[in-house]
């Protein structure tokens, strides 16, 4: 049974029950998903009892998720790790980690919490795997404000980028097994998130701007002679580092081919690709190039290259998209495009959880209420796609479907 499952972690029958409750809840009909709603759509549902399981009681969510993906990984075999985030517009300043900052749920800047996630994904099924609130200084450096929204006391501001790196060490940690780790450009444009994934040896395919500096391949640096006053004349390359979109453009369409990287709804989604190999710059790409050479002194200039994939769709004046991958530029074309392009999946999460399984209708304010909410909201999502991905279940299932008696969660 599922939620025996999911939950064996959880020490107590009546929670368990509760649980099960909660995920019948967030998959029954009804346009709200949050407590009150829910509890009076059950015919078991308590609302004071959900309240408390929710938001008040002290089990811990972690091994729930961990037992979740574990399961997950097995079924659904990802071919990448999508690394996103995700926002929920919220009103007045009291619910944990709510501040004025740019919501993707409307496109500005606007009132909301931020979280990062980590999702397993393939084209035909995706789950997300991990989660962590995202807080910003204004909350972690004011103490008794954390701790009226309890807080744990050893969570500081981390930027999205580290935060998504501890997911990622959480999941090692798991032992689970690592695919390709794609991300948009909101990560994609971090040389240190970049860094820090080749430092845990992950192969990635990252979305980029274009605008990002590198140099070409063939480029190569210069030592001037040392004039015999000062410290010694360090390496350099002769011509500064050129945008990216200049480097693709400049490549000529005649390095595009043709792609299909999956059947869509239309038919089959095909663009032209090209594979170029550069040497990424800036000064955080030179330092940590200076660093893995054994110092400035001893660095020989010559800044490590990169694979970089573009596209060019047709009847496009210029390359419209790019990433960059620390998988060789001899890796198929075909391989670094259905990574990159993977990332649709995501959208394909958030659009089942947040209207179809309540992820942003959670009214409560405390960190331990929000993580077990999305916790719990994990896990009806799961269960949901295990019985998509079961060859005995004939009918699709959805999250907006009432269940009928044989599909219980128990």
């Amino acid at each position: 049974m599922f939620v025996a499952d999911a939950f064996a972690s959880v020490p107590r029958r009546d929670q368990r029950a509760k649980g099960e409750c909660y995920l019948r809840g967030l998959m029954l009909d009804g346009r709200r998903k949050s407590i009150q709603p829910m509890a009076g759509r059950l015919p078991d549902g308590n609302m004071q009892a959900l309240q408390q399981f929710v938001s008040q009681s002290p089990w811990d969510p972690v091994p729930v998720r961990r037992r979740i993906a574990e399961r997950l990984s097995e079924v659904v075999r990802p071919e990448v790790w999508v690394v996103d985030d995700v926002s929920f517009p919220k009103c007045g300043t009291a619910s944990v980690g709510v501040a004025r900052q740019y919501c993707g749920a409307v496109g500005k800047r606007a009132n909301c919490q931020v979280a990062v996630s980590v999702h397993a994904a393939t084209d035909t099924a995706s789950c997300p795997l991990d989660w962590q609130l995202y807080l910003p200084r204004e909350w972690t450096d004011e103490p008794g404000r954390c701790r009226r929204a309890g807080v744990p006391e050893d969570v500081v501001h981390q930027e999205k980028w580290r935060l998504a790196l501890g997911l990622l060490d959480t999941l090692a940690q798991w032992q689970l097994q690592t695919p390709v780790v794609v991300a948009d450009a909101g990560y994609g444009v971090s040389t240190l998130f970049r860094l820090g994934l080749e430092e845990r040896g992950l192969s990635y395919v990252l979305a980029l701007q274009g605008k990002e500096v590198a140099h070409a391949e063939d480029a190569e640096p210069h030592l001037p002679a040392y004039g015999g006053l000062g410290p010694p004349t360090l390496p350099r390359y002769r011509t500064p580092p050129r945008a990216l979109s200049a480097l693709a453009a400049e490549a000529g369409e005649e390095r595009f081919t043709e792609v299909t990287w999956r059947q869509g709804s239309k038919g089959p989604m095909t663009s032209r690709f090209a594979v170029l190999a550069v040497r990424p710059a800036g000064r955080q790409s030179l330092a940590a190039a200076q660093e893995a050479g054994g110092g400035r002194s001893r660095w020989d200039g010559v800044l490590p290259t990169r694979t970089l994939l573009v596209e060019w769709p047709d009847g496009q004046d210029a390359p419209t998209g790019y990433w960059i991958s620390n998988l060789p530029a001899t890796t198929p074309a075909a391989s670094l495009v259905r990574w990159a392009k993977m990332r649709w999946r995501v959208e394909h999460d958030y659009r089942e959880l947040k209207h179809g399984l309540g992820l942003d209708h959670f009214e409560g304010r405390t960190w331990r209420g929000w993580h077990h909410h999305v916790t719990l909201v994990t896990a009806a999502q799961a269960f949901l796609t295990l019985r998509r991905l079961d060859p005995k279940v004939q009918a699709p299932v959805r999250a907006s479907t009432r269940p009928s008696t044989h599909s219980k969660t128990c």
